[in-house]
């Protein structure tokens, strides 16, 4: 009977971590820095890979940061083969201020059928109208002012996208994953 209670109370112990292993250990929470335009000018490589030019005229603007996209940047664009893209981003925001911060990040973009339709057409699409449009920045910088930036990793989320001849960009709002 000892021997049965003791194994009774291993399989029970088990489960129990087991269950603990499952179960949700933290959350994740965000905190809003800014909204980034960046006008682009798109060249395709091949069915595989688009680069884009970022253009003059991008801006950032958020609560604890503002300024403007300088040149050089450009996003490498690979298409997978099940139809995504992964976004290779690197560009340099000029603040207000006068500093310089590096910010590059990738992305996934899962778009349909319709939206595909809808940006051939010059139209501006919004988070609705593109199924999956994430990305992940982050920051460097050795500006005092900023140095916090270079220990946030951002996660963003598209909300304009338009790519007609002379008239393209993408609008992001990033936040701080905590």
């Amino acid at each position: 009977m000892k021997k049965i209670y003791a194994l009774l109370l291993l399989a029970l112990s088990f489960a129990g971590i087991v269950n603990n292993v499952q179960a949700q250990t933290s959350q994740i929470s965000t905190e809003y820095l800014m909204t980034v335009y960046i006008p682009t000018e798109r060249k395709a490589i091949d069915s595989a890979l688009t680069v884009v030019n970022i253009l003059p005229g991008g801006w950032v603007k958020g609560p604890r940061i503002s300024g403007k996209i300088i040149a050089p940047g450009g996003d490498w664009i690979r298409t997978t083969p099940s139809g995504a893209l992964r976004l290779d981003v690197r560009l340099t925001i000029e603040t207000d201020d006068g500093a310089q911060i590096y910010m590059t990040y990738g992305g996934v973009v899962v778009g349909s059928k319709e939206a595909g339709e809808a940006l051939a057409r010059g139209e501006v699409l919004n988070e609705k109208g593109m199924p999956y449009f994430i990305t992940t920045p982050q920051f460097q910088t050795s500006a005092e002012k900023y140095n916090w930036m270079n220990q946030v990793q951002g996660v963003g989320k598209m909300v304009e996208l338009k790519r007609a001849k002379n008239d393209a960009y993408v609008k992001y709002d990033i936040f701080i994953a905590r």
